[in-house]
């Protein structure tokens, strides 16, 4: 087997164009049992958590990070994490990934993890941010200094302000809703009769939490004033979604919408709707599609993933992401298992004559760093 290819890809700079801060402090046994599943019911024991995929790659692919034995007991290997430490075992974990750039989302549960600035110093690489679109119209919210009239214009000029400097945005509608929302932006009336419900929420005492549907689509239509790329969470994630309305395509009338208006739309993890999303990365100027989280969550079947994801999608049109939250682990994890299955992918179509060696060295650049720079503009 020609290794030409795999040490290309072994060596490849990485952009992580979706991915989150790492955990600032050492996790718990329940803490790094439930960071390691993307269920939000609390695994029994921390060999239950890790009897997956996920759990088995880990034990794998970081057991060594750690000086540790691949495939050590799980509670070997949670032990070996406490003794190094957070900070060393972040660092080790990070600076092993090779990822040389990362777009990180701080909206989920931002104040548990390192933010951009911190992070870039810990991973000794670029870093540049990406602004969740509903997490900052409920702080807002939640300042109280909103009313049903202002709403439109003060979520605005906040959404502005929090954009400076950021390369895109990203919205979580297939949560709190589904894909199958209208695709056209609601009327100033409809956007003021839904937000006084969030009002009386936030008079209460509540943060405020949005999810209806009027409320998410403004949000969205607002965010494509700034003519930023916006990343949408596809497929696979914890239970808070509904699966079978996470599909791209119910955004294809939406997807064609943005292409009119000449912004990009990010499709990310996608499984296991990766094949559609390939399909909407052909059709439309405007699509890219990554895989992910899958990557970590499939382990040993993730080179298949992988492989099933360049069957549609133009080359030109795929993107590298971790989508890590908390553990440095699925950082590490998700660039390793990424380099490893698209490496034996590319040299196995290398082999056997179907792909030149050029070819398969200009499509491992363009996934793996390339086609982020143009997307976003760096």
């Amino acid at each position: 087997m020609n290794s030409e290819i795999q040490d290309h890809v072994a060596q490849l700079a990485l952009v992580d164009h979706h991915v989150h801060g790492v955990y600032e402090k050492n996790p718990t046994v329940d803490e790094f049992s439930s960071m390691i599943t993307e269920s939000d019911r609390q695994p029994v024991s921390l060999e239950v958590a890790m009897n997956s995929q996920i759990g088995f790659a880990t034990r794998n692919w970081c057991a060594p990070i750690i000086d540790l034995p691949a495939h050590c007991p799980p509670q070997t290997y949670f032990d070996r994490r406490l003794e190094l430490g957070a900070t060393e075992v972040n660092r080790r974990l990070l600076k092993a990934s090779g990822i040389t750039h990362s777009l990180i989302e701080t909206g989920f549960r931002g104040d548990q993890i390192h933010g951009p600035e911190a992070m870039a110093e810990l991973a000794q690489h670029r870093v540049d941010k990406v602004i969740r679109l509903e997490t900052t119209a409920e702080k807002l919210l939640d300042t109280g200094a909103v009313t049903a009239k202002s709403f439109i214009a003060d979520f605005a000029k906040e959404l502005q302000i929090a954009c400076q400097g950021a390369v895109g945005l990203k919205s979580i509608i297939a949560y709190r809703y589904g894909l199958h929302f209208e695709p056209t932006a609601p009327t100033r009336l409809e956007v003021e009769k839904a937000i006084a419900p969030v009002l009386q929420q936030v008079a209460s005492g509540e943060p405020a939490r949005i999810t209806d549907p009027v409320l998410l689509r403004h949000l969205i239509f607002a965010g494509l004033d700034l003519e930023l790329p916006m990343q949408f969470h596809i497929g696979f994630g914890d239970p808070d979604l509904l699966l079978h309305l996470c599909d791209p395509l119910l955004m294809t009338n939406f997807i064609k919408y943005a292409e009119a208006r000449k912004i990009n739309i990010m499709l990310l993890h996608t499984y296991p709707f990766h094949r559609n999303a390939g399909y909407l990365a052909q059709m439309f100027s405007n699509v890219y599609m990554d895989v992910g989280l899958a990557i970590n969550y499939t382990g040993a079947r993730s080179e298949a993933v992988i492989a099933e994801s360049l069957e549609l999608a133009p080359f030109h049109k795929i993107l590298f992401s971790s989508d890590a939250w908390g553990l440095a682990e699925l950082t590490y994890m998700g660039a390793a298992m990424f380099r490893y299955g698209f490496g034996r992918i590319l040299t196995e179509w290398v082999d056997q004559g179907l792909w030149s060696i050029s070819d398969a060295k200009h499509v491992a650049d363009s996934i793996g760093h390339m086609n982020a720079a143009v997307a976003y503009k760096f």
